[in-house]
């Protein structure tokens, strides 16, 4: 079974069987979330995560630490590529690693800083803007592109080296040329205002929107929602949501910096798959556990789906036989 089929059948299980996406055995020993062992977890809990993860691992966490009242959660937010190399290339200590996209893990930090890579997110990329936003009252789902290249309407989008969202935002351009079927339609986008509205992550471009510096900027539909934003709804043929459509994805790629300074990677687009892990040597594996296990089961995903995003329940995973013990229960295998 490939990838895709895996995926639809944990996204048939997520709508039909939700509740039982926390099922395992909570009276036993080894369940991080008993009583019996809720004293055992305890310390700071470090987590490097993506920019759009930012307002549901806050609450996440949040309801975490009521759970597990002695630990601490300490949350950095950044682009999902920057936050890697944290990990790799800066060997900041680590206990628990969330991108906006699986392959960030995958390129990055496997098999040398992971073992094992979890996916549990969906999303889709959307354009967001403000009532004020020039031509507001015009833009929709087929005219977009015409709206974003004229003078004056200015748009931002994140760095394709630092953030997934980046790259795919620039992917998002090669499909929608191919879509529309207007040649030179992804270079012109490329090109427009240079690097002027280009930062680390999308979250970023938010206080620019805000300001008036910008008009509009590409994000993750859930930010859209969580920030009370108007957004144009793209076709599921260029947002990046639909299994269905992952042929016509990855006819679009993208080079990126790879793994080394001067080296260079190509990407394929792939529909969006966030996904979570635990550093080899993490210190505070216990908790680290504990927290994914939350997250994970029926409690984590609900505040997932409240704040917008997809959930995979059944997570799925390459690596079955790496996930701790205490979390395969919550895995199914993704070949």
């Amino acid at each position: 079974m490939d990838w895709i089929r895996v995926l639809h059948v944990a996204l048939c299980v997520a709508i039909g069987l939700h509740v039982l996406s926390g099922c395992g055995s909570p009276g036993s020993s080894k369940d991080q979330g008993g009583s019996n062992n809720r004293k055992g977890v305890s310390g700071d809990l470090v987590i490097f995560h993506a920019g759009s993860l930012s307002v549901p691992f806050k609450e996440v966490s949040a309801a975490f630490m009521k759970k597990f009242p002695e630990v601490k959660v300490k949350a950095e937010a950044a682009g999902s590529r920057d936050s890697a190399r944290k990990i790799s290339d800066l060997q900041r200590p680590c206990d628990v690693f969330g991108s906006a996209d699986y392959k960030v893990t995958e390129t990055l930090l496997q098999p040398k800083f992971t073992d094992f890579n979890i996916c549990f997110a969906t999303n889709q990329l959307s354009i967001a803007y403000l009532p004020k936003s020039k031509e507001a009252d015009k833009i929709d789902g087929t005219n977009w592109h015409e709206i974003l290249l004229k003078e004056g309407v200015a748009f931002g989008r994140a760095d394709p080296n630092s953030d997934p969202c980046g790259y795919r935002t620039a992917m998002l351009f090669q499909l929608a040329e191919k879509h529309y079927q207007i040649p030179g339609l992804a270079k012109k986008l490329i090109e427009k205002d240079g690097k002027r509205f280009i930062r680390p992550k999308e979250t970023d471009l938010l206080a620019l929107l805000e300001a008036g510096e910008i008009d509009y900027l590409f994000i993750y539909k859930s930010v859209v929602g969580q920030h009370h934003l108007k957004a144009v709804q793209l076709p599921d043929e260029i947002n990046l949501s639909a299994p269905e459509h992952a042929a016509f994805y990855a006819t679009a790629t993208v080079e990126v910096s790879g793994k080394k300074p001067g080296e260079k990677m190509t990407l394929k687009a792939l529909p969006i798959l966030y996904s979570v892990t635990i550093p080899k040597g993490a210190p505070n594996r216990a908790a680290a556990e504990a927290y994914l296990k939350f997250l994970l089961g029926p409690e984590g995903q609900a505040i997932m789906k409240k704040n917008g995003q997809g959930s995979v329940a059944p997570a799925v995973t390459k690596d079955l036989d790496a996930v701790p013990e205490s979390l395969r229960s919550l895995c199914a295998e993704w070949k």
